[in-house]
């Protein structure tokens, strides 16, 4: 799967089921705290990116494929597991996670705020950053220098090409890299 587009950070917690305890934040007492407003927010050719949380569960199935599909998202990333592959695939929606994982969200965690900075793996992600993936994994491109970002990465494409070629034309790897500096 590829992915391509600007990120929309949503924050996740651990938390245990609270409905019965009470607690001082009613933002607890509902049921996946603010995952269906975030998912609901999604706009066209957004990344829904979601970090913060335990990897004991997971944090995107089919359902929220389904409702990121008619938003004309992008796609999904999430620091941690998803569920539903089966039906992922079959929409063909291109999500981004561990792997999966059976156990869902409820009542393990819930969305505490999304459009907010977040932290994947020691990256920090701003709302509208731009995400692009492959197979490889996934690639974070600050807004404020992708122009100078996508120039380079343009840049050092076209020369591996170059470079892929003298080598199957049979240019060897210490003369190529010597010529080229590209490996």
């Amino acid at each position: 799967m590829l992915i391509a587009g600007r990120a929309m950070t949503v924050l996740e917690a651990d938390v245990h089921d609270n409905s019965a305890s009470g607690g001082n934040n009613p933002l607890l007492q509902r049921s996946f705290g603010l995952m269906l407003e975030a998912l609901d927010d999604l706009k066209e050719d957004e990344v829904y990116i979601c970090s913060g949380s335990s990897p004991e569960y997971a944090l995107w199935g089919e359902l929220m494929s389904a409702r990121a599909m008619q938003c004309k998202a992008a796609g999904a990333v999430v620091n941690g597991y998803s569920r539903d592959t089966k039906g992922i695939l079959a929409l063909d929606f291109p999500c981004f996670s561990y792997g999966p994982y059976a156990q869902d969200q409820a009542p393990r965690g819930k969305v505490i705020d999304y459009r907010v900075p977040i932290e994947v793996d020691g990256v920090l992600v701003n709302d509208g950053d731009m995400l692009i993936g492959d197979i490889d994994g996934v690639c974070v491109v600050p807004r404020r220098i992708e122009e100078e970002v996508f120039t380079r990465a343009l840049e050092k494409a076209r020369g591996e090409r170059i470079v892929l070629k003298k080598i199957q034309e049979g240019m060897r790897a210490r003369d190529a890299f010597d010529k080229f500096g590209i490996m």
